[in-house]
């Protein structure tokens, strides 16, 4: 099921796919959703939700997975990656394809008034803080405080807001 408020901006060359499973997207009001953002609920039944006034940039992809909810106001660079989920891999005589997924961390959160620079990848268990300014090129994964400065592979605390 996929729900967009009135007010919401999503260019025609956004690509959001409706899920099979369930899923629900929704899509507050005063969001955009540049071109080339691409939608896609698969790996799990989890739910996409994008608060009121948030901004995702061009090129963008975000699986739906174990979910996915991004606060008010929060502004995404382009080439940004959501993977709320994980191939399981563990056996040799199985095809990686053919595992499945593996148990949830719980999906993606980032709270309300977060900056994400480009080409960030979210995994799977990423509960981003409010205000936090996540730097261009970042992997993010794992529990990070409000209104810090964030940056790199592997992700360092780099400062504080304000």
């Amino acid at each position: 099921m996929i729900i967009v408020h009135p007010s919401s901006r999503i260019s025609p060359l956004a690509d959001i796919e409706d899920s099979v499973r369930g899923t629900r997207i929704e899509i507050s009001e005063d969001v955009v959703i540049d071109a080339f953002v691409k939608i896609k609920p698969v790996g799990g039944a989890g739910d996409c939700i994008i608060g009121a006034g948030s901004t995702i940039n061009s090129g963008c992809v975000l699986y739906t997975g174990n979910g996915i909810r991004i606060g008010r106001g929060v502004a995404i660079a382009a080439n940004c990656t959501f993977a709320p989920v994980n191939h399981e891999y563990a056996r040799r005589d199985t095809p990686i394809t053919k595992q499945g997924f593996r148990p949830s961390k719980g999906g993606i959160v980032l709270g309300d008034d977060v900056w994400v620079g480009a080409n960030c990848v979210f995994l799977d268990g990423a509960r981003v803080g409010q205000g936090c300014v996540i730097a261009a090129g970042s992997v993010v994964r794992g529990e990070l405080e409000p209104y810090a400065i964030y940056g790199g592979n592997p992700l360092q605390k780099l400062g504080v807001r304000g």
